[in-house]
């Protein structure tokens, strides 16, 4: 592993690679494999408690909530994924145009970013929503609009720092074309720098689907949600409360793991 300057190891790297790395390999075997069906009910194993039967107990339909977890955090990570992905390349591809040329396009572009990060990204999206209608689809395309202006702003800025950098202009007299120049000698050298930007936006992402879930208006059942999970809890703290912390605790150990893997990185950049 990467130490910091001085030596000393990147401890934030270290345990986020780990906890990434542990939750990534979970969703990824929950798409292929989970102990017992997500959708499989059992009367007689309702509120079960947590034991090497049921790892992580059961729900109030007498589902295994480890593989409801599995399934979950599959899904969660998928929509993160698409979320970033969608959001990263309009953000790329916008903040690359108008932080190169400028002009009026800038102007309209930046004005426009301005109006949408006027609002809470969660509460634009909740109206999306409202708009398009509940679903997985509508959820990613409805997050991946609102975290675009976050993109746009960190790709313009760099792209007017390097767009008058001594190979840039030199490139320019060599007659290289403006669309080699932006995506083959600028956008590698910004990565470092959106790298960081990617992982804060999967957390957001992780964190915005999961309370939309939670609400009702994100992954609807039969599939699994850790937010529908927490909902459909909320009702059985005292009973059950393995109910709650099961995909609680998952939702905490995703998003912090992925807050520490982009610390660590930042902090070799830095």
């Amino acid at each position: 592993m990467k130490k910091l300057d001085g030596g000393k190891w990147n401890k934030y790297l270290t345990v986020g690679l780990i906890m990434t790395g542990l939750a990534l390999a979970l969703g990824i075997l929950g798409f292929f494999w989970t102990p017992y069906s997500t959708t499989a009910m059992s009367a007689a194993e309702k509120f079960a408690a947590p034991s090497l039967r049921h790892l992580f107990g059961t729900d109030n339909f007498g589902r295994d909530i480890f593989s409801r977890v599995m399934q979950g955090l599959s899904t969660t990570i998928v929509i993160g994924c698409l979320v970033v992905a969608f959001s990263a390349s309009a953000g790329i591809l916008l903040g690359a145009l108008t932080g190169y040329f400028g002009g009026l396009v800038d102007e309209i572009v930046m004005r426009i970013t301005d109006a949408v990060n006027g609002f809470p990204s969660i509460l634009l999206a909740l109206v999306l929503i409202s708009i398009l209608g509940n679903g997985r689809q509508n959820v990613i395309l409805a997050l991946g609009i609102v975290f675009i202006p976050s993109y746009v702003r960190i790709v313009r800025s760099e792209f007017i720092r390097l767009r008058d950098a001594d190979y840039i202009c030199r490139a320019r007299l060599m007659g290289v074309s403006r669309m080699r120049i932006l995506f083959i000698h600028i956008l590698p050298n910004i990565f470092s720098v959106f790298w960081v930007s990617v992982m804060i936006g999967f957390n957001n992402a992780i964190l915005a689907e999961s309370g939309m879930s939670y609400l009702g208006i994100g992954v609807q059942p039969p599939d699994a949600s850790l937010g529908k999970m927490l909902s459909d809890a909320q009702g059985y703290l005292q009973n059950a409360p393995w109910y709650a912390l099961a995909p609680g605790l998952t939702i905490v150990w995703v998003v912090l793991g992925f807050s520490l893997f982009s610390e660590g990185i930042r902090r070799l950049e830095g």
